[in-house]
């Protein structure tokens, strides 16, 4: 019976090993190619847009470095390749970027019906409305009968239908697939309103001949959880996207930084700051790395407070509800141990 019950276990343990040992598709593909591919928008300041040097920055771009290099060692190997409302789903669902990162509202159809699962919250934003200062409009109510300038394929196209018929209210929509050229819409009166996220709307102000023309009215009219979505089916792949995320949030927390993450691994005796850095534990092993692997990202990019204020600050937007949750923000990350 001894020797049967050692069989059995041997057996089963064989029948483990292949699961754990080997990492999925898109890892593989990762590691072969020596670079992640990532999907980003077209151009919106703070989240992913390029300088005149053709050099990506924003928080979703950020992202990507860091995942980068928790995979690969190195935050320069990554592909970037602009999607637009329309071919971000399919861009990923084909294989032809590895995430997508890109100012991506979570839904349940969206988790549940494109093949794709979000692997977190990056920024939590909400639906507004701006309009020409001159047209006196102060309130979203006040909106009966405008010509509104939106997006196709986008959650903003519902919400604005929802909103206006809720409020018994009519309006003549102008749809615009790229972002560039709804603002042109906008901007050349083609429309009273310009509808999409608020951070969307502060960095489109900010692109106008004069800001304080324009003016971001007060409500906001849905939730929208931005977060970066992979393909299901890469278990592997997508734990360790999660954890680069959380791991983001939870260095800031425990102010883990780039300045500092260095030092603190060389002589921090705080029990989570040592989990975090990488000298104890074996968290990295069980994400199928190694144990520098958040000490890579804080270093390329800084933790998740350091990518905001460098990306999201400059645009106008305060930290809100993207506060850690010790400071009244939705920050919070599951423990790292």
């Amino acid at each position: 019976m001894k020797k049967i019950r050692i069989a059995a276990l041997l057996a089963a343990a064989a029948l483990l090993a292949p699961s754990l040992a080997s990492a999925g598709p898109t890892l593989d593909a990762i590691k072969q190619r020596g670079a992640l591919r990532c999907g980003v928008n077209t151009g919106l300041l703070g989240f992913s847009a390029p300088d005149s040097q053709g050099v990506w920055h924003g928080i979703d771009v950020d992202f990507c470095r860091a995942v980068a290099a928790v995979i690969l060692g190195d935050a320069n190997k990554v592909q970037f390749v602009p999607t637009n409302t329309q071919n971000r789903f399919t861009t990923l669902q084909s294989g032809e970027v590895d995430i997508l990162s890109r100012n991506t509202t979570w839904t349940s159809s969206r988790d549940s019906t494109l093949g794709a699962v979000f692997a977190g919250t990056i920024f939590y934003d909400g639906q507004g409305f701006m309009v020409r200062k001159s047209s006196n409009v102060k309130s979203a109510t006040q909106l009966n009968g405008a010509t509104v300038c939106v997006q196709p394929g986008t959650t903003t196209e519902l919400n604005l239908s929802d909103y206006f018929r809720t409020k018994k209210m009519s309006f003549r929509p102008v749809v615009v697939n790229e972002l560039q050229q709804v603002e042109q819409a906008f901007f050349s009166g083609r429309c009273d309103v310009f509808t999409t996220d608020i951070s969307g709307l502060a960095a489109t102000r900010l692109k106008a001949a004069n800001k304080d023309d324009y003016v971001i009215l007060p409500e906001a009219i849905s939730k929208e959880p931005l977060g970066p979505l992979v393909r299901r089916g890469d278990w592997e792949y997508f734990t360790i996207v999660k954890w680069t995320l959380f791991g983001l949030i939870e260095a800031e927390e425990y102010g883990i930084g780039s300045a500092n993450v260095d030092k603190l691994k060389a002589e921090s005796k705080e029990p989570t700051i040592q989990r975090l850095v990488g000298t104890s534990g074996d968290v990295g092993k069980g994400l199928g790395i190694d144990n520098d692997w958040l000490v890579r990202a804080i270093k390329a990019v800084g933790n998740y407070g350091e990518m905001y204020q460098r990306n999201i600050g400059p645009i106008g937007i305060a930290r809100g509800i993207n506060a850690q949750w010790r400071d009244g923000g939705l920050m919070y990350a599951p423990p790292i141990r």
